[in-house]
């Protein structure tokens, strides 16, 4: 707020406090002239007026609301906030702040987060992990330095999510830390992954065994740690409308079902045209056989999966105009240890693949 408005805001409140209180006390004071029958004289549609004095419970309660706002004015910054910052405080990394909206939501985030990582240690239970944990925090914030990523930085991250992915696994197993993973899923994944996990189109289903990126304890924690960023390129311009086609033909061949009983026959001529294409073009990503690339995040054409439909006009729209799509990434916004417990309830439905051998 400016300063303009906050004196505006300042003026006027203690200008109504004053007038208020200057009209309340004046007419305690004041005593109008009685008749003979005990009434002012006054008479409106029959009514004849009184001057009987407030319930005393009343003015009690408006007093105590008038003192309350005094009392407020010192407590908080209510007053020119430039000036005065209240002498109520709320502590954050283990200093007292002037209070704010602001100060008491990172205070409570603060000592809700504390609560947290002890329950989260009560369920580990193993010290090498909270060691683990606290390296994996300062390597984190160096790397929040940087304005661009630092790749040595980001292979010692690495490095700490692959030491942690056995402490993932073994907590898919505990009840516990899989009900809390879900609590965690529900509030922050199901907007794009739905509810029970199974992803819409263009979202991932994480209750099968297709994994673009993989689905080991690894994989999962450094997905969610670093987040995703998919695209694959439109070829409309190098291989034209016909290319296209052909393209599509062919990768549609490559699945048991050819994409979609809806599909019907495939076009033999179009399959050997489109195998020249794929082999020209789309192997360096997905693979001589259409396999995929974990490490691209290319996905398994062989298969029966299809991110956005295996349909023929949908494959033809994605070589045709390409897609594009991205995780976010949720270090600064969870946290490890709720990474590390939404990993193992992503583990634990069903798809993840066992941690890779050392």
């Amino acid at each position: 707020m400016s300063l303009f408005w906050s004196l505006w805001v300042t003026v006027l409140t203690i200008a109504c406090w004053l007038w208020i209180l200057y009209w309340l006390v004046g007419t305690l004071g004041y005593r109008p002239k009685m008749e003979d029958d005990g009434t002012t004289g006054h008479e409106y549609d029959g009514i004849q007026e009184y001057d009987k004095p407030l319930p005393k419970w009343w003015l009690i309660v408006f007093f105590g609301t008038m003192a309350w706002s005094v009392l407020y004015f010192l407590l908080y910054p209510s007053l020119l906030p430039h000036a005065w910052k209240g002498i109520t405080t709320v502590e954050i990394n283990g200093r007292q702040e002037p209070w704010t909206s602001e100060n008491e939501l990172l205070s409570d985030l603060e000592k809700n987060n504390k609560t947290f990582i002890g329950t989260f240690d009560k369920i580990v239970q193993d010290p090498a992990v909270t060691a683990k944990l606290a390296n994996l925090d300062k390597l984190q914030a160096e790397q929040r330095k940087n304005a661009e990523p630092n790749a040595d930085l980001k292979a010692q991250i690495d490095k700490e999510l692959v030491a942690l992915a056995p402490t993932v696994e073994k907590l898919s197993k505990d009840p516990q830390a899989v009900k809390i993973g879900q609590r965690l899923f529900l509030q922050n994944c199901a907007l794009c992954h739905g509810s029970q996990a199974r992803g819409a189109v263009g979202y991932p289903n994480l209750t099968d065994n297709d994994w673009l990126h993989g689905g080991t304890p690894e994989r999962i924690l450094q997905t969610i740690e670093h987040g995703r960023v998919g695209a694959m390129a439109s070829w409309k311009n190098q291989i034209g409308e016909d290319g296209v086609r052909a393209a599509a033909e062919y990768v549609l061949s490559l699945s048991p079902e050819h994409g979609s009983k809806a599909n019907g026959e495939l076009d033999n001529t179009l399959v050997t045209q489109g195998k020249a294409i794929f082999d020209a073009n789309c192997t360096v990503c997905h693979g001589k056989k259409g396999k995929g690339n974990p490490d691209l995040g290319a996905p398994n054409l062989t298969d029966n999966t299809w991110l956005f439909g295996g349909d023929r006009e949908t494959v033809r729209t994605t070589i045709r105009d390409g897609r594009a799509g991205v995780m976010p990434h949720w270090d600064n916004k969870l946290g490890n240890q709720r990474i590390m417990l939404l990993a193992s309830y992503v583990y634990s439905l069903g798809g993840g693949q066992p941690v890779a051998a050392k």
